[in-house]
């Protein structure tokens, strides 16, 4: 099982920042809902096909009668026929990319977005609440409006729009992730809650009843979320390009955070091969951004320019080629759609193509000197160049079109066939220009173009502070005392009387106030309180947030009536100080935002990777001056 989660860095803010939790309607009748729906739909039955089959394939174990054996055996072949007929429609619709594409008339090579892990409703009414009476010992019923804030935010979460408020929405819900984390899940036992999520390719449902999962789960789809918005920009434009080239880093920041700190993943999608092909993805598809822009913004014919239109197109098609070799790795090779690896297989052939081209249109549209001035044998030689690039650029042109072919799926793609097509016919124009009757000399064979790009991608990993949530359970008190991971007795009410001598004790600290100190004899020594207590209450009102003034404020008020309080006790069977929780909460603030299996640095360091967004508890010093009352 994966590990606790650590914490995920973040200023305070109100819930209400970012607007009422909504997320989109699964049913609603738009080509993305409508997939999304289909999707569900498809899971739910390969969840159903795998009970049964887990129920036959016991059955088959368990009993000795060959006649039963023989009957489970074909029921096992009909349940494993349905499981893959639903696996190969599911895995028609994860490459079902046309969905996700922009809208505009302009002709580009589609990108490759990816699904959103799809996930069952969670309850958490009862196990919160159970918490909340056993380890806090408050009626539960006064927190049923935070439980139900709760199952909201991740209601909400489950169908997120495909824009930056899609992205806050998932954000959100993964910094309350730590909140609940902190607050309901100690570290030796689960809070009972039951976790189920799909492969967001495949469909095979997998769950666990760590917190861990939840927030993996939420975060690939922060990723995947960022390739979908990708896809959908209007590269026909520089802005358009450039928020693509943002998306596509974003994700690949996302998927490369989860596979560089974490491992043993219940799921295909984020195992470490899987995540590290997602990443190579969208480097690639940054860098075919890039040459977009590029092919936009060279206006001229020079030599130079056209020269570093054929290098980016060769590093394009390098990166493609990597992204290849990494799907048919044994693990992902039946793992990653046909589609998938047939168009990254056009796309390596496709720029490799484009790369030859513009190396030739470099040799023969641009003359270094005057035409007079160059001599014949220069000019034929270079004429004879560039009709071995034309050719080169024709065969790759040639054989993306025959993948694309191959493939049912692109070849519903009228978009990518318009574009493969475009680019082979201006190939073939442009080497019978060059093809003249008179040319019986040998075409040479082309070199390779040096692949290189002025602008490497960058992998941006995930800000999680840029979305700014509160604590929903924080009426339960500061999470440095109030939290799982506290050994607490219950909540006792003692009585004050003051005295000539005053209350007999010494306070400390704010939210909540430590009994650092009682005379022995005193009021308070008589009452039964006890140093390393905490005031959480003083005559019903509700002390665990108060500052150190306020609470003295109450107790001095009481007169001669004297004033009952109640008081939170350590477990005597734990050494449980509030310096412990407050040294733990430190040295947390560098954990990563997830900690589950945390993979060791293989250099032999001792240090842990530490992030950008880090969390510090904002509480009061219990260092702060002892004053006796």
């Amino acid at each position: 099982p994966w590990a606790t989660l650590g914490p995920s860095g973040h200023p305070w803010a109100p819930l209400s920042t970012f607007g009422p939790l909504r997320g989109c309607d699964p049913l609603a009748q738009t080509q993305r809902s409508k997939l999304q729906h289909r999707r569900a739909r498809i899971n739910q039955q390969i969840n159903k096909e795998m009970r049964m089959r887990a129920g036959a394939e016991n059955l088959f174990r368990a009993t000795s009668n060959n006649k039963v054996k023989e009957t489970v055996a074909l029921e096992l072949s009909f349940v494993n026929s349905n499981l893959q007929l639903l696996k190969e429609e599911l895995e028609e619709l994860n490459s079902n990319m046309e969905v996700y594409q922009t809208d505009s008339e302009t002709i580009n090579v589609p990108m490759i977005p990816l699904g959103l892990k799809e996930t069952k409703e969670v309850d958490f009414t009862l196990p919160i609440q159970d918490f909340i009476c056993e380890h806090y010992g408050e009626d539960s019923s006064a927190y049923n409006q935070e439980i139900k804030e709760l199952m909201e935010l991740r209601q909400a979460m489950r169908t997120p729009s495909r824009n930056q408020a899609g992205l806050e929405l998932l954000m959100e819900y993964y910094n309350q992730l730590y909140y609940l984390d902190q607050r309901f899940f100690p570290l030796h036992r689960t809070l009972g809650v039951l976790f189920h999520w799909y492969d967001s390719l495949t469909g095979v449902p997998s769950s666990q009843r760590t917190l861990a999962f939840e927030k993996g789960s939420v975060l690939f789809n922060v990723g995947a979320l960022y390739t979908q918005i990708g896809a959908r920009q209007d590269r026909s434009a520089v802005a358009g390009i450039d928020r693509a080239v943002d998306a596509f880093q974003r994700a690949a920041g996302a998927f490369n955070y989860l596979k560089e700190n974490f491992s043993n993943a219940p799921s295909l999608d984020m195992s470490s091969p899987s995540l590290c092909m997602l990443v190579r993805l969208m480097v690639a598809q940054v860098q075919e951004c890039v040459f977009e822009r590029l092919t936009l913004t060279t206006a001229d014919t020079h030599f130079t320019s056209q020269l570093r239109l054929a290098q980016e197109a060769a590093r394009v098609s390098d990166v493609y080629v990597l992204v290849q070799q990494t799907m048919t790795q044994p693990l992902m090779k039946d793992y990653v759609p046909f589609s998938w690896a047939s168009m990254v297989q056009v796309k390596s052939e496709h720029f490799a193509a484009l790369s030859h081209f513009y190396a030739a249109a470099a040799l023969c549209d641009h003359t270094p000197m005057p035409l007079l001035q160059t001599p014949q044998c220069v000019l034929s030689r270079r004429s004879r160049r560039s009709k071995a690039h034309l050719r080169r650029a024709v065969i790759r042109h040639e054989e993306a079109m025959r993948v694309h072919s191959l493939c049912k799926v692109l070849r519903k793609m009228d978009i990518l066939q318009d574009v493969l097509a475009l680019t082979h016919r201006r190939s073939l124009d442009k080497y019978s220009e060059l093809d003249r009757e008179d040319d019986f000399d040998e075409t040479a064979e082309a070199p390779e173009i040096q692949s290189l790009t002025h602008q490497k991608p960058e992998i941006t990993p995930p800000d999680f502070s840029t979305v700014q949530v509160t604590d929903i359970f924080q009426k339960l008190g500061p999470l440095s005392v109030f939290c799982a991971r506290a050994r607490w007795g219950p909540v006792h009410v003692i009585g004050l009387r003051r005295r000539e001598g005053g209350l007999g004790l010494t306070l400390r600290g704010d939210s909540p106030v430590l009994v650092a100190g009682v005379v022995p004899g005193g009021c308070a020594a008589e009452a039964g309180l006890r140093e390393g207590d905490y005031i959480v209450a003083v005559d019903g009102q509700d002390c665990k947030w108060a500052k150190h003034a306020e609470v003295v404020h109450l107790l001095k008020s009481c007169g001669d009536r004297g004033v009952e309080a109640a008081m939170l006790s350590h477990n005597k069977d734990k050494e449980n100080t509030r310096q412990h929780f407050l040294d733990g909460a430190k040295g947390q603030s560098s954990a990563s935002l997830l900690n589950w299996n945390r993979k060791k640095k293989r250099d032999g360091g001792s240090g842990t990777k530490r992030l950008a967004s880090t969390f510090s508890l904002p509480f009061g010093s219990i260092r702060d001056a002892e004053v006796m009352y």
